[in-house]
């Protein structure tokens, strides 16, 4: 396992990720816990969690996924440990959480902020997100940009202040966004830097094979502003394990959560995942591991967001850290990039 730095920040977090948002709903506490475990023993330093996970977000589990992972956390050395949580987004829909009052204003973020805190049982959050932008973004696969959607919002700089503020405090050590736009990058970082605030250290944007949309802008700015990328869903929802070729297996997430795939329900979709399963298995690789080793392989990317449903699925992805990629296998990737550019942005 490499490690690397947060952009200038004292984070040094492990090149693999260990992403949470089924734990509560498909996986149990014990569950959780052997996860966890086993991560940390594989040199996995940095966990990432929300307060609105598990996922598919519901009223009745929302904040377990804290929940198990705080009690879990009290038995370790809470200092080896980077640990990244988000606060919501404004949203219609999750009218339970703050009653659906989710602005990124300073009420919203201190009470969220609070309330991680206490579920996750720390006095402190290494890495705290934005999970999605306050103001209107196409977002979570929508692809054009609209200004009949804008809606009122939070301008930027009351959201920087409120993030230097905690981390004055000593409750957050440092600050990113999620689900972002180039102009939202450059936004944040430009009046951080006019103001004298700090400034986000890390972006957490989808980003796979089936979707490269980071390398079109979302690159340049993060390079210029020294942004790193923690790059989520790199299998693409379970996607590019190719284990969807055939149809939806029984107890897998699109089985079990009908219409929670969507934005994996697009054109060219599984002509693109054969191709990449047939250079995995051309090269001695499993799917996901040509996936996640390709994820990392990305100059941009600081560190790469693995989810797993059971020990066996964990233990595969963790083994990807030994798969380094040569010439000849980025070749073959792009040549079916060029003929499948982005099906699932």
């Amino acid at each position: 396992m490499e490690y690397k730095k947060l952009s200038d920040s004292d984070l040094l977090v492990s090149e693999i990720c260990l992403g949470t948002m089924t734990y509560g709903n498909q996986n149990t506490i014990e569950d959780a816990s052997q996860q966890l475990d086993y991560a940390i023993s594989e040199g996995v330093n940095f966990i990432d969690t929300a307060e609105m996970y598990p996922v598919p977000a519901n009223p009745d589990t929302q904040g377990k996924t804290e929940e198990y992972i705080g009690e879990w956390l009290v038995k370790q050395q809470r200092d080896k440990i980077i640990l990244a949580t988000k606060v919501a987004g404004p949203s219609e829909r999750l009218t339970w959480i703050r009653e659906g009052k989710n602005k990124i204003d300073r009420v919203n973020v201190e009470q969220a902020l609070n309330d991680s805190l206490k579920r996750l049982k720390t006095d402190y959050i290494d890495l705290y997100q934005i999970h999605w932008p306050d103001r209107y973004v196409p977002s979570f696969g929508a692809r054009d940009y609209d200004p009949q959607n804008e809606r009122e919002t939070i301008p930027i700089l009351e959201q920087l202040e409120v993030f230097a503020d905690l981390i004055k405090a000593g409750k957050i050590r440092s600050f990113g966004i999620s689900n972002e736009t180039s102009w939202g990058v450059c936004e944040f970082c430009h009046l951080a830097e006019k103001h004298g605030l700090p400034k986000i250290i890390s972006i957490q944007n989808a980003f796979n094979l089936i979707n490269r949309t980071f390398h079109i802008n979302l690159a340049e700015a993060c390079r210029f502003n020294n942004v790193g990328l923690l790059a989520y869903s790199p299998l693409a929802f379970g996607l590019l394990t190719g284990k969807y070729l055939s149809g939806i297996p029984e107890n897998t997430r699109l089985a079990l959560f009908q219409g929670f795939g969507q934005r994996y329900d697009k054109t060219n979709v599984n002509s693109a995942v054969q191709a990449y399963v047939n250079i995995a298995h051309k090269h001695g690789l499993t799917p996901a591991q040509l996936a996640l080793a390709y994820a990392r392989s990305c100059w941009f990317v600081s560190s790469t967001i693995i989810g797993a449903t059971n020990l066996e699925q964990l233990r595969e992805n963790l083994s990807s850290v030994n798969v380094n990629l040569s010439e000849e296998i980025i070749a073959e990737i792009n040549e079916v990039h060029a003929l499948y550019p982005n099906p699932t942005p």
